[in-house]
């Protein structure tokens, strides 16, 4: 039955329901990745702790990671560099430049500049969008050109804890923590 008849008929398809949460959530298909999470901020607030030096207090945990050294010229062809520190204190430097910086979606690459088992050198493309909500901000992040399926799923739980901290970080600063 044709689109048009469905309507004339009184037959609506049925869509989905976009829905993220509180808790962040990755699926990859081996080549793109994709997460989401709710936060309690607006989109301006939730750019500033992302693409800051504020990043280097939230971003990692004990016994994972950290992140320090963050340096970013927030504009479409500024260059922006962090260094993820292992806790042996091994420094893992990545950099790029955002290709496109708007409120609600900001585009950037990725290369990891250390001896990465897959991805050493590599560039990736990560384009994360703002949406505000009722509660804040949804968070959409789409992590592409990995160039095989290891290195995304890895990214897919990589993307998880990143943005979990990031909803931690910002729960509690709504909570007046």
């Amino acid at each position: 039955m044709q689109t048009d008849q469905m309507t004339q008929q009184g037959i609506r398809p049925a869509t989905a329901t976009a829905r993220a949460a509180d808790t962040a959530r990755a699926i990859s298909d081996g080549e793109i990745v994709l997460a989401t999470i709710d936060v309690p901020a607006t989109p301006e607030r939730v750019v500033r702790a992302m693409m800051t030096d504020e990043c280097e207090r939230w971003w990692g945990a004990t016994g994972v990671y950290s992140t320090d050294s963050w340096q970013a010229a927030l504009r479409p062809g500024g260059p922006w560099s962090l260094i993820t520190r292992l806790p042996d204190g091994t420094p893992l430097p990545s950099s790029g430049v955002f290709l496109e910086v708007t409120p609600e979606k900001i585009v950037q690459t990725r290369r990891y500049d250390f001896p990465h088992p897959t991805l050493a050198g590599h560039v990736t493309t990560v384009t994360t969008h703002f949406l505000a909500t009722d509660r804040g901000t949804r968070i959409v992040v789409r992590h592409e050109g990995f160039g095989s399926t290891e290195p995304a799923f890895e990214h897919a739980g990589g993307w998880e804890r990143m943005l979990d901290w990031l909803g931690e970080h910002l729960r509690a600063e709504a909570s007046g923590q």
